[in-house]
């Protein structure tokens, strides 16, 4: 079991860290959104490439910062009947919920890796005037559910020794 613990903590150390580098896409996202503005309506040069900038940076941050929000449970949850179950109780409900997004990650990984391989090997760009590659972005849709996945398999071996009466978590 210690080997399954580590494996837990591990995990969520490498999603904490992810969720921690990508939060700065949020400082990257408002400055230059912050550009776009003074450009356009103070000097009336608005950019061809700030808003498209923002909106590449954005989807990374959404689904790299998801696996850590997913351990700390800053996703939505029904509160009201959840918090009054037993412990162990709670235990088996997140099993279950935890075995469900194991499964929709599976198939999203399964569904975004060859849309990603075929990005990159065609070297796909956004056909827009600014014209960036985008296969960096969708290459990093399944590495997300991967983590995604990663962080689930963890939660579902906390639950489970919270089924056995121990309050484990990293």
């Amino acid at each position: 079991m210690a080997v399954l613990l580590g494996y837990c903590r591990l995990i969520t150390a490498l999603n904490r860290w992810v969720a921690t580098i990508v939060s700065a896409f949020v400082f990257i996202m408002v400055t230059v959104i912050s550009y776009e503005v003074v450009s356009r309506y103070f000097f009336n040069a608005p950019t061809t490439w700030a808003m498209e900038l923002a909106t590449l940076l954005f989807g990374p941050y959404f689904l790299l910062a998801g696996p850590y929000i997913l351990h700390t449970a800053g996703h939505v949850n029904v509160d009201i009947l959840y918090r009054k179950l037993s412990f162990k109780l709670a235990g088996l409900v997140d099993c279950l919920t935890y075995a469900l997004i194991v499964v929709v990650t599976v198939i999203f990984i399964d569904q975004s890796l060859p849309i990603a391989l075929n990005a990159y090997a065609s070297g796909e760009t956004s056909f827009t005037s600014w014209n960036p590659h985008v296969w960096p972005v969708k290459a990093l849709i399944p590495i997300a559910f991967l983590l995604l996945l990663m962080q689930a398999l963890a939660e579902i071996i906390w639950a489970v020794k919270r089924i056995q009466g121990q309050e484990v978590k990293a």
